[in-house]
């Protein structure tokens, strides 16, 4: 864990859930594995705050607990995942994906999951029903029975998971609402994988009959009151205690696909075959597995969409030229999912330098990634560029860590004369030095982000305040001129000033998005080499 991951870690935890979970979740990033009254001590943070914290980053799955150093009896000590904080920054991208594939109501279902971390099958379809129903026009809702069905099919393509069960030890929601101190006779060093639960993907019969209701504007007392109604009369449905969560692991699948997909575009024909093939494997091959299933060529004709009407003959054209393509991502065996990989990465590795230091810097690391080990006149030779610009060139990718100098004696005295110097390019240690540099961009993204809405804070919350106005006057069915005297409650100066804030706000999170799709791919590839 370096530097820069564990500083986008706290401004993410900062953003989606404040100060002091930031300060706790940065501070067991930074020290490891430590028990409650440390943490206590070390932070400063009264423990009925740092009890809250630890119940927060447990319920989103980002923190687990393994039994006391000491032995049985003493205290668990707690554990902050990197990797996990880090998704968060990912979650855009997770919610527009299940919009794409199931319309709103699998966005809907994923952002609930995602917002509270993990829920039941029920809360979360009545959720998800009655948000529907709110923006639907009236006399119009929602049926239970069809929220219900995007989520059942979401559970059988893997996007949706059961919480594995943890024997009383672990992170359900009754142990973590309880408070987040485990008892201590938990033994387990790591959550456990989801996927070794036998009933992981099985759905169970849920008893909900009934449509998303409205809900309308009441008084803060009467919500309170409706509140503890609820928990005193707690509904039953059939699936008390399956608590339901995102499979990241299949979205990332899903990401790597569509990414192997953009990459072998020679037109529509290849991209659907690719896309079949990978739509075949996607449930029975692991995410681990350097590549799909073997599949036959009748196999993959059977499984085209018919819409397309893709001929045989030409389907056997096409798989001989993508075997036959020198990025290798199908093979006769099976697509080779690691290969296809490294080219992404080599590729994006590539239009990182040509972007950063022109296409003659990037023809020149192109040839070194390709020659592996070069001279300075081999490489003028080879790059055709002349002697005292590749010079250059060399220097420059060498002081930014692109390239690398390698010095072979002919002799012990390493005697200038007498020493062969040799640029080579490693993909490997480029893409592990280029992920951390796109932590630290996305670090300045997010700091960026939060100063622009820290300093016109006023401006956001008077403009919030009108906007609620105007929406309950709407609803009331007020007159044109009420609503006219209200929306000039923002002079024109602030209008503007809130125009151009939105769109330096959009700027920043559309380039977050983009150098987490670089993040994805780099981490992908080098997850697949581990």
């Amino acid at each position: 864990m370096t530097a820069q991951e564990v500083r986008l870690c706290g401004l993410l935890m900062r953003e989606h859930f404040g100060e002091v979970v930031e300060k706790v979740g940065t501070h067991l990033l930074r020290s490891g594995g430590q028990h409650l009254r440390a943490i206590v001590h070390e932070t400063g943070v009264s423990a009925d705050l740092v009890k809250k914290s630890l119940c927060v980053l447990m319920h989103h799955g980002a923190c687990s607990f393994i039994s006391g150093r000491k032995g049985p009896g003493s205290p668990p000590e707690y554990q902050a995942s990197c990797d996990c904080i880090l998704r968060i920054l990912r979650y855009p991208r997770y919610i527009y994906t299940s919009k794409t594939l199931y319309g709103d109501t699998g966005e809907l279902i994923v952002e609930e999951l995602l917002q509270r971390g993990h829920m039941t099958m029920s809360g979360t379809v009545k959720t998800v029903a009655d948000r529907l129903s709110q923006n639907m026009e009236d006399g119009q809702s929602v049926d239970y029975s069809e929220v219900s069905s995007v989520f059942s099919k979401l559970v059988e393509t893997h996007f949706l998971q059961r919480c594995p069960p943890l024997d009383g030890a672990g992170m359900t929601a009754s142990s973590t609402q309880a408070g987040p101190n485990p008892p201590a006779a938990a033994s387990s060093s790591t959550l456990p994988n989801p996927e070794s639960f036998s009933e992981c993907y099985k759905v169970p019969h849920v008893t909900l009959v009934g449509r998303g209701k409205r809900q309308l504007a009441i008084e803060e007392g009467e919500e309170q009151r409706s509140a503890k109604r609820a928990k005193m009369e707690p509904e039953t449905h059939g699936d008390e205690g399956i608590y339901w969560q995102v499979n990241f692991t299949r979205f990332h699948q899903h990401f790597r696909d569509q990414a192997i997909i953009s990459a072998v575009a020679i037109n529509w024909i290849s991209s659907e075959i690719v896309r079949t093939i990978l739509r075949m494997s996607e449930v029975t091959t692991s995410p681990t597995d350097s590549c799909t299933k073997p599949l036959s060529a009748n196999e993959i004709f059977r499984s085209l969409p018919s819409s397309h009407n893709i001929p045989r003959q030409i389907l056997d054209q096409y798989l001989t030229l993508l075997v036959d393509d020198p990025m290798e991502f199908v093979g006769k065996i099976g697509e080779n999912l690691h290969r296809a990989l490294a080219n992404l990465a080599r590729a994006t590795l590539e239009s990182i330098v040509q972007e950063r230091f022109g296409s003659r810097s990037a023809r020149i690391f192109r040839l070194l990634l390709r020659k592996r080990h070069l001279e300075q006149k081999q490489v003028e030779d080879f790059a055709m560029i002349p002697a005292k610009e590749a010079k250059d060139m060399l220097y420059t990718l060498l002081s930014q860590n692109l390239v690398q100098l390698q010095e072979i004696p002919k002799t012990p005295d390493f005697a200038p004369s007498r020493t062969f110097y040799l640029y080579t390019a490693n993909q490997l240690p480029t893409a592990r030095m280029l992920l951390q540099k796109c932590y630290k961009t996305v670090s300045n993204l997010v700091e960026r982000r939060l100063f622009e809405t820290k300093e016109n804070k006023r401006l956001l919350e008077k403009s919030q305040r009108i906007e609620a106005i105007l929406a309950s006057l709407q609803a009331s069915g007020a007159e044109a001129e009420q609503l006219t005297e209200v929306e000039e409650m923002i002079s024109a100066p602030e209008k503007q000033q809130l125009e151009v804030l939105k769109l330096h706000v959009n700027k920043l999170d559309s380039a977050e998005n983009q150098v987490d799709e670089t993040i994805f791919l780099l981490e992908s590839y080098i997850n697949s080499t581990c």
